[in-house]
């Protein structure tokens, strides 16, 4: 049963850099769309790259992160400590551009309420940050900034030239704002650095909802792969950036020696460039571990690919029917806001390889799922335990059963509709 919605609050607007694709944020923003269209709200969406209803979207290209003229000024806003006056002036002019573009956003879709998804968090697009910050203060506008990756959890972002822009705007300090955060220690450091109080919204997923069956269309996946039927397939449900610590998972493909282990990795986009992949594409050559990144028939969704001479397409496969012929899941990262490939493990009901990062310690480990651990390297035991899950059928039933009664419990939409209405009801009181 859905809670009632604010009666001053009828239409949503949720601002990005982008809704598109299966990155964390559009995922995240996704889920929070569908449970608050269920508690009686209109949703509209602001972004710089969307896929999604044209009809309640706007796109302004500048919004993107990865626009030329925004990747430029990123690249010389940091590594450096000072700006230069042109610099400043740029950022400027996109700033006032975007936020007209906000106005009219607002004002063509009647909005009430806004909800920047990291957009006010992670400098990726500092104009838009800007832009965002003069709105609100200017318009007084209800909004729910959502933080997923604050910059000083990022180190490439420690050595800047806007020391100024960060402080005003990443995040920024407004009465009309109330901060959610991803997890615990998000909400301690925010508190430390910033004075800023925050409520925790996990990440979460809809456990009410059963998984998918492997079907007949789904089932060539493993065929046009490559992948034998006494070979282990393990699933690295990730984009290729260093921290996903997708060396580890290659280091374990090759000491499963009986298992004749292939490592499938399901996201190919590379935001923070090509290095690490060149560099993990390497390391596997050297192992002897067949690593399989096929963009070409494995997307968002289901579709078929489009052939050069304009002949019939091959079968394009999801993300799903990735997991639903994966035998095990890594999930190695050194670092992650959250983890929405651990949930989506858990509802799959696949055993899982997670390595320790501090936010799995802190909010996820103490709740007794059932999944294999590692201490920031692969051990011996590491690899025993692995192979005798492997081994019985068994053995993964009753862990995989355990962890989905877990995620049911913790990270389901009740929880996100029970933490939504209660930031909603914060603006009753403003």
């Amino acid at each position: 049963m859905y809670l009632t919605k604010s009666t001053s609050i009828h239409r949503i607007g949720f601002v990005s850099t982008r809704f598109q694709g299966t990155d964390g944020v559009s995922l995240e923003t996704g889920k929070w769309r569908q449970v608050l269209e269920k508690m009686g709200y209109d949703c509209y969406f602001f972004s710089g790259l969307s896929d999604w209803d044209s009809e309640k979207s706007m796109v302004v290209d500048e919004a993107f992160f990865g626009h030329p003229i925004i990747e430029d000024i990123q690249e010389r806003c940091f590594g450096i400590v000072t700006r230069g006056e042109g610099l400043t002036g740029e950022i400027q002019a996109i700033r006032f551009r975007l936020k007209r573009a906000i106005y009219e956003f607002v004002e063509s879709f009647n909005i009430d309420l806004l909800i920047v998804e990291n957009a006010l968090t992670i400098p990726m697009n500092i104009p838009l940050g800007l832009a965002l910050t003069e709105y609100i203060a200017e318009t007084g506008i209800p909004t729910i900034a959502h933080h997923h990756d604050f910059a000083w959890e990022r180190q490439r972002f420690s050595v800047n030239c806007i020391e100024d822009y960060l402080a005003m705007s990443f995040p920024p300090r407004l009465h009309t704002i109330n901060h959610v955060v991803i997890n615990s220690e998000g909400r301690q450091t925010l508190s430390y650095r910033c004075g800023l109080s925050s409520i925790i919204i996990p990440n979460v997923f809809d456990f009410d909802t059963e998984p998918p069956k492997l079907d007949d269309y789904g089932r060539t996946l493993r065929k046009d792969l490559g992948v034998a039927d006494d070979e282990t397939l393990l699933l690295q449900p990730t984009r290729m950036v260093a921290r996903k610590g997708i060396e580890h998972a290659i280091e374990l493909a090759n000491r499963l020696k009986g298992k004749k282990a292939k490592l499938l990795i399901s996201h190919q986009e590379r935001d923070e460039g090509s290095e690490y992949y060149e560099r993990t594409m390497d390391y596997a050559k050297i192992l002897g571990v067949d690593v399989i990144v096929r963009p070409d028939i494995i997307g968002a969704e289901r579709g078929t690919t489009e052939e050069p001479d304009g002949g019939p397409g091959k079968k394009k496969y999801s993300l799903w029917d990735c997991y639903l012929n994966a035998d095990f899941v890594t999930y190695p990262s050194t670092y992650e806001g959250f983890g929405n490939a651990f949930l989506e493990a858990v509802w799959f009901r696949k055993p899982i390889l997670v390595n320790r990062y501090s936010i799995f310690q802190q909010d996820i480990e103490p709740l007794d799922f059932d999944v294999v651990v590692m201490e920031n390297y692969v051990t011996p035991e590491t690899i025993e335990t692995v192979e005798a899950i492997l081994q019985s059928d068994g053995a993964v039933d009753v862990m995989t059963s355990k962890n989905y009664e877990l995620g049911r419990k913790f990270f389901s939409f009740k929880l996100l509709e029970q933490r939504l209405h209660q930031v909603m009801m914060n603006f009753g009181q403003l």
